[in-house]
């Protein structure tokens, strides 16, 4: 059957077309994380530093790696960020992110850690999130030596990794060692209830469909995704009180799986007094933004995300509230 494309934003349409139709399951989701593993910059950039560190987890004999971007020099403590990347919680690297990443320490000369957490199936829920969390208190311990200020850290992250970066923030909220400053959340996965929806509903089915959300899931809550017996913290949009949590910046297409949970999770905030600022995107399926950055949908796009993390230049966090506004 021949697909329409016409709700597609006409920027996007022709990625959309030519964007290969795959479903993720635990056949093929080897492939597909090393491909991602792949996606690294090939030629270290000039003007910033890229390197590695080990960081002991707790209650084992292993470690945890930290990708680390930093500019060539911090004039003074700055903000920071704790970067989840993608991938389903089933695959992806932090190397896939070296461009966003750098684009962020470009954009906003501060220090951005990216985490390579565990992974589901093999290690399901809360691993993911524990890794997360141990690199969180990690970045506090050392900000003198990174050269930060442990009071203005954003948790970020885009699509498996912006509901692990809402779970960790309510995490730290709760736990109460470390409190992020920020949230960013790119088209995050934020709820497995999406799974028991019909497919196509409100969905583009570009890169991340139906199947796959339930594959990604399923891998990550095991046998309570879907029902009440999900752990707390397993999906983020399951809180009942979202009080006192970080000021967000909430960005999603509307043709994404995870529109309507992304809508539903900013107005929550909002209600519950947190500030937040909701960036939908006319016409965008999921994961548009690794595209053509020069497109205006994706520039636009990235500032808007540049622009609300810039408050961590400052010592006020403070952003606006939902926002009425729809990108073109």
């Amino acid at each position: 059957m021949k697909r329409d494309y016409s709700a597609i934003h006409p920027e996007l349409r022709l990625f959309a077309r030519f964007t290969p139709k795959v479903t993720y399951n635990r056949h093929n989701v080897w492939l597909f994380h090393r491909i991602l593993g792949a996606a690294r910059v090939s030629i270290p950039p000039r003007d910033l530093r890229i390197h590695n560190a080990w960081v002991p987890r707790r209650g084992d004999q292993t470690s945890l790696r930290l990708r680390i971007y930093q500019p060539d020099a911090l004039a003074a403590p700055s903000g920071t960020m704790l970067w989840l990347h993608g991938g389903g919680y089933v695959m992806g690297t932090p190397e896939q992110d070296d461009k966003r990443c750098a684009e962020f320490v470009r954009e906003l000369g501060m220090v951005v850690v990216s985490v390579d957490y565990r992974l589901a199936p093999e290690d399901p829920f809360p691993a993911a999130l524990e890794d997360s969390y141990t690199a969180l208190t990690w970045m506090a311990s050392q900000a003198q030596q990174l050269g930060i200020d442990s009071a203005r850290i954003a948790v970020a992250g885009a699509s498996a990794g912006g509901g692990l970066a809402a779970a960790l923030a309510q995490l730290a909220h709760d736990r109460k060692d470390i409190q992020p400053a920020f949230q960013l959340l790119i088209f995050p996965m934020l709820d497995d209830r999406t799974v028991l929806r019909g497919d196509g509903v409100n969905c583009a089915n570009v890169i991340w469909n139906q199947k796959s959300n339930r594959f990604g899931w399923e891998s990550y809550l095991g046998k309570a995704c879907g029902n009440e017996k999900v752990p707390e913290y397993g999906a983020p949009a399951r809180r009942e009180d979202l009080s006192g949590l970080p000021p967000a910046w909430i960005g999603v297409g509307t043709l994404d799986l995870f529109h309507d949970e992304s809508l539903a999770y900013a107005q929550r905030l909002q209600e519950a007094g947190v500030a937040c600022e909701f960036y939908p995107v006319q016409g965008a399926f999921h994961g548009f933004d690794i595209f053509n950055a020069g497109l205006p949908v994706v520039r636009g796009f990235r500032e808007s995300q540049i622009s609300a993390l810039s408050q961590l230049s400052s010592s006020s966090t403070a952003v606006s509230r939902l926002s009425p506004h729809t990108s073109k």
